[in-house]
């Protein structure tokens, strides 16, 4: 909402802020709650920030990634605009894609962040639109169509499916409930502002910071340092014979510095494509393709 300030409600909790985002903009928002829940941890050793009647932040992963290369241990969640996932063994979408995001301030011990941030769905809807962009299907039971029948044509996705059968269901019940306590919308009334104005219809936000310090042991073995501990147990799982395994955080630390490497970020032809769609609706100036430096990755 256009100049939505953010109110900050009493707690007599020393490390632990509520605020009332006031339907503010979600990624400012997130950006400061995080940046609050650091300054609590420098203090406290540990700071979390609960947030009720927002926008959605978008992407969870941005905002540990940014205190993970602070050097913190970051962790958030957040309650989906819409209601797009079918709970294991239903067969109505009650659920949002509702992420959990952490960071790792592993950059010392390997050289970038370990940043492990999913969807509670097979795939975010998101990953939907792109595929749908890409010409590309998505993966076997990852979401329906209209009819409830499982479906591998982003055209054709009325609703997403739970990773993992009630693996995932129950990790997307941990946003849903955590946003409950906070004070958060039912979910599929969310964002749907035309259904009951007696309801809420924003979204909440979960935001935890942790010091190294404040879980540290000071009992490593060998001597080694905390950040040489971390460096010595990542590679061991590595080892044996899985070097080839991927880190989270690996493949948007090596898109980081191909995009250095480039001079700028890097899109598809497709993105760009979608990029001016948005335009041509908001009335905005159109990307002019030839105008861009094309590079082969």
């Amino acid at each position: 909402m256009p100049g939505a300030q953010i109110e900050e409600l009493p707690s007599r909790f020393e490390a632990a802020r509520t605020w009332n985002a006031n339907r503010k903009l979600g990624q400012s928002t997130a950006y400061r709650a995080m940046d609050a829940a650091i300054a609590l941890a420098d203090r406290y050793g540990i700071g979390t920030v609960a947030v009720d009647n927002a926008f959605h932040y978008l992407w969870g992963g941005g905002y540990v990634m940014d205190a993970a290369k602070r050097g913190y241990l970051a962790y958030t969640n957040c309650t989906a605009a819409l209601a797009e996932v079918v709970p294991f063994g239903g067969k109505f979408p009650t659920l949002g894609t509702n992420p959990h995001s952490w960071g790792f301030p592993t950059t010392e011990a390997i050289g970038f962040p370990v940043v492990i941030d999913w969807a509670t769905s097979v795939i975010a809807m998101g990953r939907v639109q792109q595929l749908k962009r890409e010409g590309l299907p998505l993966p076997p039971l990852a979401a329906v169509d209209k009819n409830g029948e499982p479906t591998v044509d982003p055209h054709q996705v009325s609703s997403l499916l739970p990773f993992g059968g009630h693996k995932g269901y129950g990790l997307s019940l941990i946003d849903e409930i955590v946003g409950a306590f906070v004070g958060g919308s039912l979910p599929t009334l969310r964002s749907r502002w035309d259904r009951d104005p007696s309801e809420k219809h924003a979204c909440t936000f979960f935001f935890q910071a942790i010091h190294p310090d404040a879980v540290s042991g000071r009992a490593f073995a060998k001597g080694r340092s905390q950040a040489a501990n971390v460096a010595a147990v990542i590679a061991d799982i590595l080892g044996h014979g899985n070097e080839k395994c991927m880190l989270p955080g690996q493949p948007e630390a090596a898109w980081a510095k191909r995009c250095a490497e480039a001079g700028g970020l890097l899109f598809t032809e497709a993105e760009v494509v979608a990029f001016n769609e948005i335009a041509q609706e908001a009335g905005s100036p159109r990307w002019a393709l030839p105008a861009h430096r094309s590079v082969v990755i």
